[in-house]
Order: structure tokens, then sequence, then C-alpha cells
């Protein structure tokens, strides 16, 4: 039994949590599948909304493969100021109600439309270009968290297209960004070489501030991937590059893309990464300096379940801990209910808890992530 074979025992034993992508990717290897099957679904998230995301894959699957750039669909095509104020409500369900079943609704019929639109309003089509690909990153991600194996890939892979459509490099350096969330967990030496070559890309570009977005997320990407590698120093020297980007904006949090790179969201990187490293002191001391309120809730969400799981996983702090992941419930329920990470801690808990008559938040909170309590 090699060293990843034998963390995944223990940790189905309840001795110790999967907490890193670095082993659970690592595990994945060792049984030769790709990571996102052990993700599985014979768990379910509790409530209406949880079940509603799950049935939406299969509409998004024939929305994915429904259409081609270039090729009319044969729609109804509405008014560009109606299209456009349905990609801002796309981008509000996707960042700031996380509604994973609205998403799974809106963002397969803009599809269609944004198509069609594509041929029929060449005089808007930078604009059709930008919107279809912010209706496939929403796609990506809603996928990506559902653990619909292919269909990230094939949404990013949209993305691109879209991008080398329209031809400009602050919009590829997008793409390969949405390329590294998607499919980094295949090979994170590539993952990292893809991201540091788009950033490189953009080093030209830095006077536009729509790039010192894009570059930032780049090298967040890349510090992400290093981390994944056990690769601190590395992951340092681009978290500072982010930084040092994020410094150059005149504003807290930026809007470009629905991305929120700047100073709060280095901070929610840098937690991550920190969480990634297997530091608990330095998750703690980094998200001492996080501003999460400026950001969108999917963004809050994510840095209050790094910070909960890290300190529910230390018996000293374990009721704090447990207390940050319910308030990321709270911010997006959707976004933690369906979050690997956040149910192998606690369902780590909950095996170590089965005697304590006082678990019972942790109880209701492992019932709506769909674990069934032990005991």
């Amino acid at each position: 039994m090699n060293d990843a074979e034998a963390l995944w025992g223990q940790s189905g034993r309840g001795d110790r949590a999967v907490i890193t992508r670095r082993t659970f990717e690592a595990v994945a290897g060792s049984v030769l599948i790709p990571p996102i099957e052990l993700i599985g679904h014979p768990w379910a998230p509790r409530g209406v909304a949880g079940g509603g995301a799950l049935a939406g894959v299969r509409v998004i699957e024939a929305a994915l493969e429904r259409y081609d750039l270039g090729v009319d669909p044969g729609l109804p095509v509405r008014a560009w100021p109606q299209v456009a104020a349905d990609l801002e409500r796309l981008a509000g369900v996707t960042s700031w109600w996380v509604d994973y079943a609205a998403i799974s609704t809106l963002a397969p019929a803009l599809l269609g439309e944004l198509h069609g639109a594509y041929v029929r309003l060449p005089q808007q089509r930078s604009e059709v270009l930008v919107g279809l690909m912010s209706a496939y990153s929403s796609l990506m991600w809603i996928t990506k968290r559902l653990g619909a194996r292919g269909l990230p890939a094939v949404a990013a892979h949209h993305v691109r297209q879209c991008a080398r459509a329209l031809d400009d490099p602050v919009w590829l350096g997008y793409a390969a960004y949405l390329r590294a969330d998607a499919n980094g967990y295949l090979d994170r030496t590539l993952h990292y070489r893809r991201t540091v070559a788009a950033a490189e890309a953009l080093s030209g570009h830095l006077d536009d501030l729509d790039a010192v977005q894009a570059c930032g997320m780049l090298h967040l990407s890349a510090a992400l991937a290093a981390a994944v590698q056990a690769d601190p120093e590395t992951a340092a020297t681009h978290l500072a590059e982010a930084s040092t980007l994020a410094a150059r904006m005149d504003t807290q949090v930026g809007r470009w893309a629905h991305l929120w790179f700047g100073r709060p969201n280095v901070g929610v990187w840098a937690t991550s990464i920190a969480v990634e490293l297997d530091e608990p002191g330095q998750v703690v001391q980094v998200a001492q300096t996080v501003r999460p309120e400026l950001l969108p809730p999917n963004r809050q969400a994510v840095f209050w379940a790094e910070v909960g799981r890290t300190l529910a996983l230390e018996r000293a702090t374990r009721e704090q801990g447990i207390g940050l992941l319910r308030r990321a419930e709270q911010v997006a329920p959707q976004r933690i209910r369906h979050d690997f990470f956040v149910r192998e801690a606690v369902a780590h808990l909950l095996r170590q808890a089965r005697y304590d008559a006082g678990a019972g938040e942790l109880r209701g909170l492992a019932r709506r992530l769909g674990i069934t309590p032990i005991g």
C-alpha cells in the first residue's frame, strides 16, 4: 500500500481527514481514476435547491453539446439590452445569490440566444463574445462544484474558442485562467506552466487595469498549482506578484469578468494556499488580514469554509471552526453543501464526535450536507 492509499484508508476509518488537493489528487492517481470520480454523488445535500442543482446537470450537458460558434441555432433573439440584462442577472446568481438551480435554468437559455446574436448582430459581436464567455464560465463553475466529469472542460473549451475569436490578449488570459481552474487537477505541472506563460503574455499590457486583474488571477492560479506540488517558495513568489498587481488598483475589489481580483481576494487565495500547504498557524495569521465582507458571498463562503475547516480539525479550536463552517453555509448554502473538502472535514468530525452529546450543531450541518450521522 502506498502513502496515498494509506491516507485514504485513515480517512475512511475516521483517523484523518483529507484536507488538501495534493492528498486528494494523489489518492486518485494511486488508483488510476480522475480525482472528480472520488467525489461521486451517493450523498445529496438536503433541500429542494440541492436537488434542483443536480437535476440541472442534464440540461447543462445538452446545452454544452448543442451550440457551435458561428452556427445560427434559429432561436428568437431579443434586443441586446434585454440580453445584457439577463447576463447581469446570471452574474448575480453565480457570485451573489449562488443559486445553482437558477444558473442551470438561465445560462443554457442564454447560450442559444447568444449564439443566434453572434450571427445576426454582427455590429455587437464583441459584446456577444464576452457574454458567451460569461455564460460558459458560469456553467464551468457549477459543473465543477457538482462533480460533473468532463463538463467543466467542455465549458472551458468554449470560453477559449470565444477568446480566440475576440483576439484580445486580456480575454485570452482569462480563458487560460478558466482552463486551469477546470482542468488543473489533471496535471498540476502543466497547470503551473500554462498559467505562468499566460501571465507573462500579459506583462506588456499592464497599463490596462483589466489586464492587471487577469494577470493577477493567473498568478494566484500559479501559486495554487505550486502549493499542490508542495513548493511553498514558488507559491509565495506568485502570491507576492498578485499582491503587487492588486496594489496597483484604485479599488479594493475589481469587477472585471466577475473575478473580484484585488487585495481581499488575494487574501482569500493566500488562506486557501496556507490550507493546501497544511500550515494551520499561517491560515489563522493570514485570515486576520482579510476583509471578506468586501467580496461577493461566493468568495466570502470560500474564505469562511477554509478557515473553519482548518480550525475545526484542531481540538482546541473545534467549536470555533464548526461555527465558521456554519457561517460559510449561511452565506452561500449551495456552494458549501456541494464542497468536497467541507464534506470531508464534517464527516471526519462526525465520526470522532459520535459519542458526544453536545455535537448537535455538527450533526445538523452534516444532515444538510447529505451526510448520514453515525450513531
